[in-house]
């Protein structure tokens, strides 16, 4: 665990930020003073950078003998409606209480004032999050089964729960949500971007012509991938938590299937950025057909549209990472040198793989 601010990540105060280029991620006076308003710990500070996510920040905070993550977004400017710490705390206070495996809330703040955007707080989890290497404990081959297996009945169990009444009604409105989907990515595309790739609208013009007719409407994550749960620190492989609910809302649950199995990392498929698993591609492991054949088998949807639900999946995808790669070209993600970089042409292998889905004649280029 870090004590010490990097200057340019972390810093002790906002006085001394006011002499970076960038504004800082942690800011420890201000963290320091809201923990004291709710009581949690005593005396300084240590914290970690955690996770594998792009956008949204994540930190491990030790203080005092006790462990809570904070949870924030990226450096501002933000784009509307994106990054919307408040919301995901409220969604995942909602979900815990009908059983869906999520962190607790502790606290959140709403006050900018303190790290530029609001934050929250969430308890600690002792598990363990699959990306790139296999856990020891779920490396046998029956447990590397059941690791994927886990991963679909979690997602079966989150869109069983009953949406129609409560306060998870006023969390999203199913009804229209898939074109509603396609009209915001579209316009996203439009302001997220400084070139000119033509498969954006060539897709998108496909996903409207070909909009298949929702069988049900749950809890849609959003993200919904492997390593975005966190796993029982001891076999037998069991999902402790779903995490980051920035993107979740009311609507098809195929969507969340659509994304998980064209994401999913398996052993002769091409490579893509959102490949944030490969461990899937070793021996042991389900492949795509095998898990959606699972989730089917559990939900009872036809999963003859899946390819129209992998293809926004993907054209998704593609118009997230772009708006990523443009704030690495405008020099907003100044300590990125893999990730941002990268998608200058992963992004355009996103897209080809997303026509690849849609058995367009040809696939479209940049």
């Amino acid at each position: 665990m870090h004590t010490v601010p990097d200057g340019v990540e972390v810093v002790a105060s906002w006085e001394r930020a006011r002499h970076l280029d960038s504004p800082p991620l942690l800011v420890l006076d201000g963290v320091t003073g809201f923990l004291d308003a709710h009581g949690i710990g005593s005396g300084p500070l240590a914290w970690q950078r955690i996770g594998d996510g792009q956008s949204n920040v994540t930190y491990l905070i030790e203080r005092g003998g006790e462990c809570v993550v904070l949870r924030r977004g990226p450096r501002p400017p933000l784009p509307k409606s994106t990054h919307d710490m408040v919301r995901e705390a409220r969604i995942q206070k909602v979900l815990g209480g009908h059983g869906v495996p999520v962190p607790e809330i502790l606290a959140v703040c709403e006050d900018e004032s303190l790290l530029g955007v609001p934050f929250y707080l969430m308890s600690r989890i002792d598990g363990t999050v699959v990306t790139d290497t296999i856990p020891a404990h779920l490396s046998p081959a029956e447990q590397r089964r059941a690791t994927s297996e886990a991963v679909v009945d979690t997602l079966v169990a989150l869109h069983g729960i009953d949406v129609t009444g409560g306060e998870l009604a006023t969390l999203g409105s199913p009804e229209g949500y898939l074109g509603r989907q396609v009209d915001r990515f579209r316009g996203l595309w439009e302001v997220n971007t400084t070139r000119s790739l033509p498969a954006v609208e060539r897709i998108a013009d496909w996903l409207v012509r070909n909009l298949p007719a929702s069988q049900a409407a749950s809890v849609v994550h959003g993200d919904y991938r492997m390593g975005n749960l966190m796993f029982a620190p001891q076999a037998p492989a069991k999902v402790l938590a779903i995490l980051d609910w920035e993107m979740a809302t009311l609507g098809d649950p195929l969507a969340d299937l659509g994304y998980f199995t064209a994401t999913y990392s398996e052993a002769g498929i091409l490579t893509t950025p959102l490949e944030l698993t490969p461990v899937t591609r070793a021996p042991g492991y389900p492949t795509r057909q095998q898990l959606a054949e699972r989730y089917r088998d559990r939900m009872g949807l036809d999963l003859t549209p899946l390819p129209w639900y992998q293809t926004l999946a993907l054209w998704k995808a593609a118009i997230f990472c772009e708006a990523i790669y443009t704030r690495w070209r405008r020099g907003e993600r100044p300590h990125d040198t893999a990730f941002g970089p990268s998608l200058e042409t992963g992004v355009p292998r996103l897209l080809e793989m997303a026509a690849q889905h849609a058995g367009m004649a040809s696939s479209p280029r940049a």
